[in-house]
């Protein structure tokens, strides 16, 4: 068992044998030691994500999990880049990514054609799935919830220090009806105490981002695409995205002003709808 810098996906793979461990077994953690022969903290530390469990370790916890062969080489397999400084998933898969947002106490996020996730109203999710043409529809709406319970950070009482840059190409986006955009704005409206508008005119960087940062842990920064999340841990990508912060933090919008270009935005869909004889609700 060696020590090594924990990540987003060991922390996860960790927690899965703690759930195995619950739901297959009647040990808890220094009883599951007892029947392994471990030591107490090799336990806690394998399930937290801090180590590295050899292969014989899994194969012993998970064989006491009442796991056979084919599980065990499954998991191991996905193990073996656990703890990977850059490593990247199929995206669809939210359990990694919600994870690292609970455990998260600051949260700063750029977004270049959508709005962050965490930011994101049910409706508008609902539609970029819908036009992603990625997603199967009948998959939509279990990815839609999945969305919107990770919200659920958002409500805590010692919730994450969150900052969203939002470029406002994302708001130019004609994403569904005028409903879901005015919507939208209104979620954004009501949270410029952590929302920065990134103006039009300044060129847009080239990709989003967002970085993760813990009371513990090292910092990680998230970005994804229609067919991959990527996770890099390694200290030039978090230095990199810490410069990017740097000059947004210098070109947005501060918070009176991203009120104001939001309730821009409102007032002239509204406009708009008012034009074509359709009043919003």
């Amino acid at each position: 068992m060696t020590a090594i810098i924990s990540t987003p996906y060991s922390r996860e793979l960790g927690d899965e044998l703690r759930r195995l461990r619950e739901s297959c077994t009647e040990f808890n953690g220094r009883s599951m030691a007892v029947q392994l022969g471990w030591d107490p903290s090799k336990v806690s530390d394998i399930e937290l994500g801090k180590v590295r469990a050899s292969a014989v370790d899994l194969v012993q916890y998970l064989a006491t999990c009442g796991k056979d062969i084919d599980f065990i080489d499954e998991f191991r397999i996905r193990y073996h880049n656990a703890f990977d400084l850059y490593f990247a998933q199929v995206p669809d898969n939210v359990r990694t990514l919600a994870m690292t947002e609970a455990k998260a106490t600051k949260i700063t996020s750029y977004d270049i054609l959508t709005i962050h996730g965490l930011m994101q109203t049910e409706g508008y999710a609902r539609q970029l799935f819908v036009d992603s043409y990625v997603e199967a529809p009948e998959e939509i709406e279990t990815l839609v919830q999945a969305r919107i319970d990770r919200q659920t950070i958002m409500r805590r009482h010692n919730r994450p220090e969150c900052s969203f840059y939002v470029h406002e190409l994302a708001l130019r986006m004609q994403l569904g009806d005028a409903q879901v955009r005015e919507d939208q704005y209104l979620r954004l409206l009501f949270n410029t105490h952590i929302v920065r508008v990134v103006p039009a005119h300044v060129s847009a960087f080239r990709s989003a981002a967002t970085l993760y940062e813990f009371g513990k842990a090292a910092p990680v920064v998230y970005t994804e695409t229609d067919t991959a999340q990527v996770y890099a841990q390694d200290s030039v990508a978090v230095a990199r995205t810490r410069r990017l912060f740097q000059r947004l933090d210098a070109v947005a919008l501060d918070a009176e002003q991203s009120k104001r270009k939001l309730a821009e935005y409102v007032s002239g869909l509204r406009e708009d709808c008012h034009d074509l004889g359709t009043d919003l609700a």
